[in-house]
């Protein structure tokens, strides 16, 4: 049975340091080793971004795609090797934005994939442009008027999709979002995990301390869907 350290590779995370890139890539290891599986029995697909370059860091077959197209990349993958484990990683930008259309379609298909989503509301790698699911008045590099949009919610789109299983966690709290990728990987359908998290580079408002004191676990509170 596989440990995490079988999941890693010779390559340290190049992010900056306090990313919350750092928090999902520690808790996506350990829910691979809870779910049971061993590093031939996965494909990761990574979009481009930040979080694409977790594909030098985690041990399993793996594929970088392009902007806003590791979804049918992986329908694809899994079409092919049905005995394989599925996920793809990407951003809020790849996801939300360049590969939109592409996360509604796949929705509808529900192919078995899990789907994490680095959801920081910046584009980081290309230096800290405004993102679909940034707040509005956020100032950018690419608004510094302030954004004008309301953002995008990925929950709500998911659902009114009809998608079979819509999660968020958040960076800051491992053993949460580990609890939710391995509830995720077991899912018989197209799973979604959006993840909270700050860039501590560009993002100087939705940091970690602006996490902790909105963040909260709906299931304590006796929510029900």
């Amino acid at each position: 049975m596989a440990v995490v350290k079988d999941f890693e590779t010779k390559h340290f995370p190049t992010w900056c340091p306090g990313c919350g890139n750092f928090g999902i890539w520690t808790t996506l290891k350990q829910a691979l080793v809870k779910a049971g599986l061993d590093p031939h029995e996965v494909l990761i697909v990574f979009g481009i971004g930040c979080s694409g370059n977790e594909t030098n860091f985690l041990h399993g077959y793996g594929f970088h795609g392009l902007h806003g197209r590791a979804l049918p990349i992986a329908h694809g993958a899994k079409m092919a090797r049905r005995n394989v484990k599925v996920v793809v990683v990407g951003g809020d930008g790849d996801g939300y934005g360049e590969g939109l259309s592409h996360f509604i379609h796949t929705i509808r298909g529900n192919p078995e994939l899990t789907y994490i989503v680095h959801d920081n509301q910046v584009y980081g790698l290309t230096k800290g442009q405004a993102s679909p699911t940034s707040e509005k008045g956020y100032k950018s590099s690419s608004t510094p008027a302030g954004v004008i949009e309301k953002p995008i919610n990925p929950l709500s789109l998911a659902l009114a999709a009809e998608a079979t299983f819509v999660s968020q966690g958040f960076s800051g709290n491992a053993a949460h979002l580990t609890d939710l990728i391995v509830k995720a990987l077991a899912h018989p359908g197209f799973s979604l995990v959006n993840v909270l998290q700050p860039c501590v580079t560009f993002n100087h408002h939705n940091t970690f301390q602006w996490f902790y004191r909105r963040v909260y676990d709906l299931a304590k509170e006796g929510y029900t869907p």
